[in-house]
């Protein structure tokens, strides 16, 4: 897995588990050209190599902001060709992130706004510091929401409340967002990466192939009838039915230890 971007800080800070930091501080960790190209360059890895890595942790520099959006500096000025063929590559790189096969939890430290909040929304999971501040603001910008921010808050939230969010425009709390279903688990903002690590070393100590057979399992559950989504279930389970894991889990259990899942 590449680490030498300009724009993304990635550390691996126990085996299997990598932190991607966006790491435009002085920016608000804005998404700027090179950024969406480095999202797209990242995600695709790991859509192509997923062995090596069980949980990602998605977080932002600076302590200030997750991501405040797209970089509204850079745009200033764009023609509407050039705006569009940004907007093309990053819906390629948000692609790529819906697309993992990978656990992505969001570790939000600050402001998400925007294409920032978007970008959460495509984790699999959040867990946001006391302090961080959520937005959708695009209609007060003349545009909308276009990271699937449409598609994916109203999973999360319900479609009222994504109307209420998305039409006004206006910014909401880490408590709000708890409750509304955007995150997971609010922290202590010292807390916040400590408890996000906790995680998703949870995750990576379980079984690699059975997590994305499940991962898999679970994004198509809202997206079909009950009936054909059990069956792409059950599907996604009999392929785990002969694996070395599965063996391995089941001798663990018997021999009362902790199994040591190869990805097998």
């Amino acid at each position: 897995m590449r680490t030498d971007y300009e724009t993304l800080a990635v550390t691996e800070p126990r085996p299997a588990v990598r932190v991607v930091t966006l790491n435009r501080p002085e920016s608000l960790n804005a998404m700027n050209t090179r950024m969406l190209g480095e999202l797209l360059d990242l995600f695709s890895g790991l859509y192509i190599d997923r062995n090596s890595t069980r949980c990602v942790v998605l977080t932002g520099a600076g302590g200030r902001a997750f991501c405040s959006g797209g970089d509204l500096k850079e745009r200033n000025g764009m023609s509407d060709e050039a705006w569009r063929r940004q907007h093309a590559l990053g819906e390629q790189a948000f692609r790529a992130v819906i697309d993992c096969a990978v656990p992505i939890l969001a570790a939000v430290n600050g402001a998400a706004f925007g294409g920032g909040c978007e970008l959460l929304l495509l984790a699999d999971f959040a867990y946001a510091a006391r302090s961080a501040r959520f937005a959708l603001p695009e209609t007060t910008l003349g545009i909308m929401p276009g990271a699937m921010g449409t598609q994916m808050l109203p999973r999360a939230c319900g479609v009222r409340r994504a109307k209420e969010i998305v039409l006004t425009g206006a910014a909401f709390s880490a408590e709000e967002a708890l409750a509304w279903g955007v995150v997971n688990r609010v922290c202590d903002d010292d807390a916040l990466m400590r408890e996000a690590l906790a995680t998703a070393a949870r995750i990576a100590d379980n079984a690699p192939i059975a997590v994305r057979q499940a991962k898999k399992s679970l994004d198509i559950a809202t997206q079909v009838d009950l009936r054909s989504g059990y069956a792409f279930e059950l599907e996604a389970y009999n392929q785990l039915v002969p694996t070395e894991d599965r063996q391995e889990g089941v001798r663990a259990f018997a021999q009362r230890r902790k199994p040591d899942f190869q990805g097998r």
